[in-house]
């Protein structure tokens, strides 16, 4: 008889991603330098507008090795430096140090969503450079604290390899010394790009970026209004399913099926939980914990099949906003023309989502021709658009012809989606699925866009069909006038110089325009 030799194994959550980190966006030297970056770069993001603070971000590339005749890849420092309000020295070692340790847990807006962007980042630096990472945190401006860290990868834990404090000198926030290895000459034009697309949908934030040459990048804020910062939410009914409601009902300390749903549910009152435990079949006064598993299965196939929930609101989310959206547009892009649209809230999976849109035309800096910019939760999208559910409505959902927008003409369509829970498809969050919710939401706030931009173009030709027969009348009134007055025998030429009052006309088409 043959003997089964198989062996069972567990894995820690920092070993699975060492063994698949191109899932997380680390998958060759040029993205891992992006995409340590972005998440060290969001992180401090994060940070400042979650307390409300105006963002100062430095980011600097330095190469370990000076001689620039070393070719890429080769091990770079990235070092990221914000005013936010910093860590906690007590969380420091885990919140860096430990795969699915973080502050992003909670169900608001955020432009993390796994807790781990960081870490990975600290991961591949260390499994690349075999570097510790170095952390100087301060949350009272007073004293500072610095941590140089490894991880213990099968372990999932940190290892803190010295630990100083000193002065903060009046400055609050974190700092963060990263080295990896990196391919900076393939990754420049991508970084470039977004740092230029981040300050268009933040231009509160200064961001000065120092590349590996030294060479200055600075994006100075042009206002000083931020979003209002996203408010923690419960999950909504039609987001539950059975582990959700399982793990609600363990740790809950209601003894009633009416108050276990109005205090665990989102936009569930008394009123609510009662027609709902009605519909569903069970006793009002039910202590959720008696409920077998059979019973929280059928709970949640109610909790799904009722209409009368009210929809999500969105105090958990934090869209850009017209105002800023614009400010951003204009600063980036110095376009002729700007529309923007913010649609109401909406919902999918009982997740709410809220989806803006803008439009940039006629700008210099814009190649001809359509340019795709996507955002969600304030992060710009820059690989596999393709795929995006924003290219495919912009390609299969509008009728370009209707509007009547020339071909070739520079034209930039700005999408930007903001949800507890972006759908991406894959875990290095670079483009949405196509939702049909999403989908719908998207194709009418471009329509309305564009509807805007057709009104424009249709009023820029009457207006300049106006300066042309102004242009006319300029020409040829001085000459009717003089030949009416030598036919009429008068002496005076009639005041004819109110007809050409060229302030007037100006004045006009400011107006339109």
């Amino acid at each position: 008889m043959k003997r089964n030799d198989t062996e069972f194994a567990e894995i820690s959550p920092s070993e699975f991603f060492y063994r698949n980190r191109d899932l997380a966006g680390f998958s060759n030297p040029s993205r891992a330098l992006y995409s340590a970056v972005r998440e060290l770069f969001e992180n401090s993001l994060d940070a400042c507008e979650i307390y409300g603070k105006v963002p100062d971000i430095l980011v600097r590339i330095t190469p370990l090795d000076l001689d620039t005749s070393i070719p890429d890849p080769k091990a770079y420092m990235i070092k990221v430096q914000d005013n936010g309000p910093g860590v906690d020295p007590r969380y420091v070692p885990k919140a860096f140090g430990q795969v699915f340790f973080g502050s992003k847990f909670q169900l608001r807006q955020t432009r993390g969503m796994f807790g781990m962007g960081g870490t990975m980042a600290i991961l591949y630096g260390q499994i690349t450079t075999n570097k510790p990472v170095s952390i100087t945190t301060s949350i009272d401006g007073v004293q500072a604290f610095t941590f140089d860290l490894l991880i213990d990868v099968q372990e999932n834990a940190p290892i803190i390899l010295r630990k100083a404090s000193h002065p903060a000198e009046g400055s609050t926030g974190i700092m963060v010394k990263l080295t990896l290895e990196g391919d900076y000459s393939r990754a420049y034009g991508k970084i470039l790009d977004y740092f230029k697309q981040s300050a268009m949908v933040t231009p509160y934030a200064n961001i000065t970026f120092i590349n590996p040459y030294g060479h200055l990048s600075i994006y100075e804020r042009v206002t000083k209004v931020m979003p209002v910062p996203p408010k923690e939410t419960l999950l909504h009914p039609y987001g539950m399913d059975v582990e959700a409601v399982r793990r609600l009902i363990k740790r809950s300390n209601e003894d009633s099926m009416v108050r276990f749903m109005s205090k665990n549910f989102h936009r569930v009152g008394e009123k609510i939980a009662r027609k709902f435990i009605n519909y569903s079949g069970f006793d009002q006064d039910r202590d959720p914990k008696t409920l077998s598993n059979d019973e929280i299965t059928k709970f949640v196939r109610a909790l799904h099949r009722y209409e009368d929930f009210l929809q999500p609101d969105a105090s958990c989310l934090s869209p850009i906003g017209e105002e800023i959206l614009m400010t951003g547009i204009k600063k980036e892009l110095q376009p002729e023309f700007i529309a923007t649209t913010v649609r109401p809230p909406s919902a999918y999976s009982g997740f709410p989502f809220i989806v803006e849109v803008g439009l940039a035309y006629g700008s210099k800096i814009l190649p001809r021709g359509l340019k795709l910019f996507r955002f969600a939760n304030r992060i710009p999208l820059l690989y596999d658009e393709a795929n995006d559910v924003a290219s495919k409505v912009l390609n299969e959902e509008i009728d370009w012809r209707r509007y009547k927008i020339p071909e070739e003409a520079p034209l930039a369509i700005i999408v930007h989606v903001c949800s507890t829970k972006i759908p991406y498809k894959t875990v290095g969050k670079e483009y949405l699925a196509d939702r049909p919710e999403l989908e719908r939401e998207l194709k009418n706030a471009t329509r309305e866009v564009l509807r805007k931009l057709s009104l424009y173009l249709s009023r820029k030709v009457s207006i300049e069909m106006d300066k042309r027969r102004f242009n006319i009348y300029g020409k040829y009134l001085p000459l009717v006038a003089k030949f009416s007055t030598e036919l009429s025998g008068e002496k005076r030429l009639p005041d004819y110089k109110k007809l050409l009052d060229t302030k007037k006309v100006q004045r006009g088409i400011e107006e339109y325009t």
